[in-house]
Formats: C-alpha cells, structure tokens, sequence
C-alpha cells in the first residue's frame, strides 16, 4: 500500500507530510469498509419473513416539489429526459431499454418524474404509472446494481409513497398487494442497509424516508417508535445547532426540508406523535435557508450548491414559520454574513467537517458572494445540473471560487483514487475567523486558512468590510509565513484573486485600476484596485437555468513577494 501511497502523493504534487496523510485517509478507509462490511453480517434478510402481517397502505404524504403539465405530456408521449440525456420508448416499457448513462437509469428509477403525472387526471396516466412500475420490477428483481444504490432506494420509495394515489388508481387488487409489498420490501432493504451508511445527507434522507413509512404503512408500534428515534439521532447529528447541514451545503437543506415537511405533516394528519427534534430541526433549517439566500431570492452557491428551482424555494418559504429571520453567521457550520441596507456578502469560513463529508466539499475557503438590491453581483462558479465528473472537478477547485490561489493551485486538494473517492487529501485543514465593528461601524470580517502551508510556506488572510449604508466594500488579500512573518522579497509566486461575476451583470473597464459593473436594473458599481491593475477575463458560470453559461471575471494577479497584501474596493453608484 505504501508503494501506491507514494505514487498517489507523488502524482499530485504532495509534500512529505500529506503523502503520509494520504496513507492515513487509506487506512481510515479501510477499516470503515471493514465495519460495514461486519455490521452486514447482522443485517436482517431482504424477503418476507414468516408470520408478517400484510401491509395496508393508509396515506399518500404530500410532494412539495412543483409538477410540470409539459413534463407530463412528454412522459406520455414516451419522452424521457433526465440526467441530461433524453429516451424514446415510442410506447414500450421504459425499463425495456439500454439506458444512455448510470445517471439516467438512477434517475428514471428514481421515480421522481411520477409527480408531474398529477397535472394530468386521467386514466391514461394512472396506467402509464402502472406500467413504469412493472417494468422496473421485472427488469430488477434483484437488490443490486446502480438503481438499488441507496440513495436511489431512498428517491424511489419515496415517490412511490407521495405519488401511490397515481399509481393505484384504478388497480386492480392483484397489483395493489404487489406494489405495497414492494413498498415494504424497499423498507426493509433500506433499514437492513442503515447502520452501515456513513453519515451524510443521504443517512438522513434514508431516516425520513424510513419514518415516513412506518407511519404511512400501518407497521407495527415498535417500528414507528424505532423510526422516530432513528429519526432524531441523525436530526441531532446532523442538523448542527445554527440550523447548518453537516454537509455545508445549501442545497441540502432545500432537500431535506422538501422531505421533513411532509414528514410533520403527516404525523399530524394520522395523529401520531411526533418525533422529538422533528419541529425543532425544521425551524433551525429554515433560519440557516434564510442566511444562504440573496435578496434576489436565489441561493449562494457554495459546496456543490448549483440552479436551486424558484418554484422549490417559493414551495419551501409557504412553510416558513421562522418569520424570515437572519443569522449575522451560522458558527458551527463555517459561514458569515455581512448585511447593510440592500447590500449582503456571504463568506465561506469553515471547512468539511469529516474526511467522509469532504467528498462533496468545495475548495471554497474564505470565499465571498455578493449581492446588492435584487441583484448578484460577486458569485461562485456553482454546480450544472448534470455535469461530466471533469466538470464537477473543476467546479470544486479553488479557481471556481471567488478566492485567491497561489500558482493556480487549489487551497484543498481531492484524490482521484477509486478506493478513497474523491475526498479532501492535502491543503486545507483549519480555517480561523474573526468578526468586529469599526469605530465608523463598518462591519469587519477576518479570515485565515492553511491551504497553502505545506506547499508554499504561505497563510493566507483576507478582510471584507462593509460600510453602515451598505454603499462601500473594502477588501485586503494576502500571505503571512508561519507566526506572522511577512513574506520573503524573494518569493516569486504568483497570486490570483478571483471575483467571478453573475452573467447577468455587464462590465467596462473605465482605467487601469477600475471597473465600471452594473445589472440590468442599473444597479451600479465601480470596482478598483489602485496599482494592481485589476482585468475583465472569459469566464464559465455553471449555475444557470441554460446550464454552463459564458460570464466574466475580474482578476488580479501579483507576486507574493513585492506585494504581501493587495487592496481592492467597491463602492456604489448612486
């Protein structure tokens, strides 16, 4: 292992120190697959056990997500396009076909498109139901393969609950008890599969899901009970107390909120009792959703968070019975906010908070997104909605993020190995922050991190200060070596600070130090940065509803040496 170890390290460019590092992510990795591998042992057989007690299905929970009469007429038309892909059954089973990609075969098993059938109350979409679902199951009898992974289990036992009154409407007795075993096998499968699962979102989503069907099939008392208690173990573990997702991601908590509401409601509509952190959870969630949002009403674009759906959101908000209130910083997840009038700037100031999680995690640290009266100016580059894994690569670096790198290295390193996946190997490992007000109340922001230590010998520090009326931004970047000490006059790396901006927004350059930008409501604002020279270059925005996008961005590139600190500022246009 050693050998490989070293031929990982060496491939990607790593210091002594986090080559061994590496050795050690192998050797964690290991003996994690080794536990689950035991617990497996004791897991409970996924087929009917003598003596159980059929099934009756008692309550369809509601899908909050919003459904698509086009999507609908497509589907019945034999037209599936998901995952980036599109399928023509021309009337044959779906599942009949060789799928374009694993992706689109994930998500046609999924189910998920079930929820547009509603717009359409006819006999013909009920059957179409009908016939998807025997397809699927005569294709995969079997648990295994990409469709029986869990997080697709997850998905499709979830739409077959939501969206059993499509499906079963006009059945005939025969399929009726085949589809509600198959509801029952799914929650065995995924109970039997739970303890095993490494904590992450789709722990969680397996929780909910698994509580939502205790409820929903009439199971016994003791499995409502254990589903409930399931459920609040991984609602402590995961929903951090400032309302964060473990993840640091604010996409999932658009997830997990479009499942924990109808959750709450149908304990209510059964008169079940309610598992203890269910409420609670809820509540925090939405207050951290609060704080990722713009004043454009979009999400910041953080940790793999890409185009969130306007109709998601707006289905969310309905819910909302936080008041809309907003955290200055949500502590224990890693992220601050600076706010005044109608100008806001959300910074990255954690990092993954597990090897596991950092899978998913972004090169994102002490990055910055800014926006101002309904407009974003200052963004992330964002996730597609269906992307290549070279796309999601490059949209995890540091260089997609509005941030500065050092040799256009990134401040978090991912391994490429197919045993770890791509986890947090090298670079990052602590991010400190401090926040004050100055004697004019300009609101200060102070970030440090260690991406570049063991590389470069190099801390790096930014400040962002946000004036009372919102009306100017100050920011300084730069590099301290260890205990403080100012960069060697010698050091002959080139820094880049990275402020990638919306495509909604158009750019001139009026001089040689500043930038003249303004959105299409003429919201204006000049950027500048005197002696530095600041330019506008191509860019690749990945979040729009058009998918990968072209925009623009402004960079500043200097020498580490005869420039320790940079300064920049934006000021409003009035």
């Amino acid at each position: 292992m050693r050998e490989e170890t070293n031929r990982q390290g060496a491939s990607l460019g790593f210091p002594v120190s986090e080559i061994w590092r590496y050795a050690s992510l192998y050797c964690r990795e290991t003996l994690v697959r080794g536990r689950a591998l035991v617990l497996s042992a004791w897991l409970p057989l996924c087929r009917f056990s003598p003596g159980r007690r059929a099934a009756r299905l008692l309550v369809a929970p509601t899908d909050l997500r919003i459904a698509d009469p086009l999507e609908a007429e497509d589907l019945l038309e034999g037209r599936f396009s998901l995952a980036g892909a599109v399928l023509e059954t021309g009337g044959r089973p779906a599942f009949s076909f060789d799928m374009p990609s694993v992706a689109f075969e994930q998500e046609l098993a999924s189910f998920s498109w079930l929820r547009h059938l509603r717009t359409r109350r006819s006999e013909d979409a009920n059957i179409f139901a009908r016939a998807a679902v025997l397809s699927f199951l005569r294709r995969h009898r079997a648990v295994r393969g990409p469709v029986w992974q869990t997080d697709a289990t997850v998905w499709r036992l979830s739409a077959w609950l939501s969206h059993s009154t499509i499906v079963l409407k006009g059945a005939d007795t025969g399929f009726y008890r085949r589809f509600v075993d198959q509801i029952a096998r799914h929650e065995r499968v995924l109970r039997g599969r739970y303890r095993a699962l490494p904590r992450d979102e789709t722990r969680l989503q397996a929780a909910i899901v698994l509580a939502m069907t205790a409820i929903s099939l009439d199971l016994s008392d003791h499995r409502k009970r254990e589903a409930a208690r399931r459920l609040d173990e991984e609602l402590e573990r995961q929903i951090l107390p400032d309302g964060g997702h473990i993840a640091r991601s604010p996409d999932a908590l658009v997830s997990i909120l479009l499942r924990l509401l109808p959750l709450r409601q149908t304990y209510i509509n059964l008169d079940q009792i309610l598992p203890k952190r269910l409420v609670p959870s809820i509540d925090r969630a939405y207050a951290a959703l609060n704080f990722f949002r713009h004043r454009d009403g979009d999400l910041a674009l953080f940790n793999g968070t890409g185009l969130v759906p306007g109709t998601a959101l707006s289905a969310l908000l309905r819910y909302d019975e936080t008041g809309g209130a907003v955290f200055r910083a949500l502590p224990h997840t890693g992220f601050d906010r600076l706010q005044a009038e109608k100008t806001t700037l959300i910074a990255d100031t954690g990092r993954p908070l597990s090897v596991h999680l950092s899978k998913t995690a972004h090169a994102g640290a002490a990055a910055f997104e800014m926006s101002a009266g309904k407009n974003r100016f200052i963004v992330n580059a964002g996730v597609p909605l269906a992307a290549s894994d070279a796309i999601i690569r490059m949209a995890r670096m540091t260089a997609a993020h509005s941030a500065v790198t050092i040799d256009d290295r990134t401040a978090m390193q991912f391994s490429r190995s197919g045993f770890l996946g791509p986890v947090a190997c090298g670079g990052l490992t602590r991010v400190e922050r401090s926040r004050d007000t100055d004697e004019n109340g300009h609101d200060c922001l102070i970030m440090q991190h260690d991406g570049y230590l063991n590389r470069f010998g190099l801390m790096f520090q930014r400040r962002l200060t946000l004036s009372p009326d919102g009306s100017e931004i100050t920011g300084t970047d730069g590099f301290r070596r260890r205990n403080e000490q100012m960069p060697a006059h010698n050091d002959r790396n080139i820094a880049i600070a990275r402020f990638h901006l919306h495509p909604a927004i158009w750019t001139m350059q009026e001089d040689e130090d500043t930038i003249f930008m303004t959105a299409p409501d003429n919201e204006s604002w000049l950027f500048s940065a005197p002696g530095l020279a600041p330019a506008i270059e191509d860019d690749l925005f990945f979040a729009a509803s058009a998918g990968q996008t072209a925009s623009r961005q402004i960079v500043i590139a200097w020498t580490v040496g005869e420039h320790p600190d940079i300064h920049w500022r934006m000021n409003r246009l009035s």
